[in-house]
């Protein structure tokens, strides 16, 4: 399968700028994001919040407009716990990609300028790949998205493994991160943002802790 081939969609989006990663284990599933949030070619935000929590078990990366973001990470959060109140029981991590895919398809023609990837451990750890107008694509190892996309992707290419420890997946998140806010000029910011996802659920690391590591590596 072939996300956003030719699309101008995918064009919008690389344009705004980021860069997010996610990566997948046998144990855990590991988001992460560059902070820098632009106007054109003015750097608005450089501690932007792109990695979001929608469930206890589930959270996501955001490449493109905020705006259309923001906007469908609320409406998912609620619809979330509207199931799990309604079912009496939490949603998987399937299910709400597949919503999430609805969505965006019955949108196609006025499409959200946007793209996730999504991560969840609903039993097993795991990882989707999503753009603008709904296509899902399963990610068995890591997948990147955003307009320093290349740069990251090289980095995971070259040092992941299957069986990578949760600690090592957290350190490759942030070199793949890294690597594009080196060379993208459209990613950067102060900091990254780093979502682990395991059987105990869903865990930002705080600021503190990334800086930690970083200062480590």
């Amino acid at each position: 399968m072939k996300l956003m081939e030719n699309r101008k969609e995918d064009v919008a989006i690389r344009k705004t700028g980021t860069t997010t990663v996610g990566i997948r284990t046998k144990d855990c599933v590991v988001l992460a994001a560059d902070q820098k949030a632009t106007m054109g070619y003015f750097a608005a935000d450089l501690d932007a919040q792109k990695v979001y929590k929608l469930t206890d078990k589930i959270g996501l990366t955001i490449a493109g407009g905020m705006g259309d973001a923001q906007t469908l990470v609320r409406f998912l959060r609620s619809q979330a716990k509207l199931f799990e109140v309604e079912r009496e029981n939490a949603i998987t991590t399937k299910a709400l990609v597949t919503f999430i895919a609805n969505i965006l398809s019955g949108n196609r023609y006025y499409p959200f300028m946007i793209q996730f990837i999504i991560g969840g451990h609903t039993g097993t750890p795991q990882l989707y790949s999503m753009d603008a107008v709904g296509s899902i694509a399963p990610v068995e190892d890591y997948t990147v998205s955003g307009s320093g996309s290349e740069f990251a992707m090289g980095v995971l290419d070259t040092n992941y493994h299957a069986t990578m420890k949760k600690d090592d997946v957290i350190k490759l998140a942030i070199k793949a991160v890294q690597a594009a806010k080196k060379r993208d000029v459209m990613s950067g910011g102060h900091s990254y943002t780093i979502m682990v996802i395991d059987a105990n659920g869903v865990q930002e690391l705080s600021k503190k802790d990334v800086e930690k590591i970083v200062a480590g590596m």
